[in-house]
């Protein structure tokens, strides 16, 4: 991989990472579109540059960091779910990890999701407290995502919107849940695949996570915005129609 496909993966991961249209959903398809080999480096890059991604959350949310223990404590009820069904079905995640018939029929579920989501939560409580209950319920639908084109922030913020939360808050406790679970993966990602990284592959992650984390510092507040405003539908639109692109690429035999 060289660095102008470095760079193009990492700007796709930096929008996309918190949009409802997976992110690791996108990568893939870059990848394949740009001719970019599968491998173990490639699969530990797309899991690890997200990681640049969601560090622009503490940037962006750092006073929710230094609030109380009580917000860890519930992101680390909001993980373990995560945490236990990665570590039991790893393999099984790997293999179809860089599927891109598996990506396509995700987002087309997903979006047809995503369009009646609205209809479906319509009633905002005003109860928005996240209580220990809620943060593992909101984990469990986290789980969902480690099928490559779910995409993770769908998945966390439907499960926030399913607990009562309005838009705002179950959009900004997606974000938060990102930071223990891609920092996880990373560290796992890496510990796997540590003996093949060379001084190469090392800059290649460092620009990678660079791209990544700049990009996302523009596209979150803009996501907030929109999403308070409008809803999810245009992003369901979205996802159903990349999803038949990639299946007439496939069809086609492109990628």
């Amino acid at each position: 991989m060289n660095l102008l496909q470095t760079i193009i993966i990492a700007v796709v991961e930096g929008i996309t990472e918190f949009l409802p249209i997976s992110s690791t959903g996108h990568m893939i398809i870059a990848q394949k579109i740009m001719g970019v080999e599968s491998s173990d480096f490639m699969k530990m890059f797309t899991v690890c540059i997200q990681f640049g991604a969601i560090l622009s959350v503490i940037v962006l949310y750092w006073r929710k960091f230094i609030q109380s223990i009580n917000f860890y404590l519930k992101l680390l009820a909001a993980f373990i779910p995560s945490a236990i069904f990665g570590l039991l079905f790893k393999n099984y995640i790997d293999i179809i990890l860089d599927s891109a018939f598996v990506v396509a029929i995700a987002l087309i579920i997903g979006g047809i999701i995503l369009i009646f989501i609205d209809k479906l939560f319509k009633s905002e409580s005003d109860d928005q407290a996240i209580t220990y209950s809620k943060a593992v319920k909101i984990g469990l639908f986290q789980v969902i995502s480690m099928i490559p084109g779910v995409s993770r922030s769908a998945a966390t913020i439907i499960g926030g919107l399913s607990q009562k939360l309005n838009r705002k808050n179950a959009a900004e406790f997606s974000f938060f849940l990102a930071v223990p679970t891609m920092f996880a993966a990373s560290v796992l990602k890496i510990f796997d695949f540590y003996k093949q990284i060379s001084s190469d592959n090392i800059q290649i992650l460092l620009i990678g996570n660079a791209v990544a984390f700049i990009v996302a510092l523009l596209a979150i507040k803009g996501f907030i915005s929109y999403l308070v405003k409008h809803g999810f539908k245009i992003f369901g639109y979205y996802r159903i129609i990349v999803g038949l692109i990639i299946l007439f690429l496939i069809i086609m035999d492109i990628i």
